[in-house]
């Protein structure tokens, strides 16, 4: 099971467009996808400001501002999801 965190904002049209990169390339893998919006944290919302979106693999970085599908498909792989 790979934990893959989606950090987003409201209002946020690059958020959308990873959003549905991510929902499509996790689908039918063993992942679990949750999505947070950082302006609800203030320690991530000062940690990653504009940044997002950001996708996090198992707590690590993977990618931020957009989403490569081949990209995150291979550390999908990678990480056995």
């Amino acid at each position: 099971m790979v934990d893959l965190t989606f950090l987003t904002r409201v209002d946020c049209h690059l958020c959308a467009d990873a959003l549905q990169t991510v929902t499509e390339v996790a689908a039918g893998r063993d992942v679990t996808v949750t999505e947070i919006d950082i302006d609800t944290d203030d320690d991530l919302a000062a940690q990653y400001g504009w940044d997002v979106p950001v996708v996090l693999l198992n707590g690590r970085q993977h990618s931020f501002h957009r989403v490569d599908r081949d990209r995150l498909s291979k550390a999908l792989d990678a990480l056995g999801a």
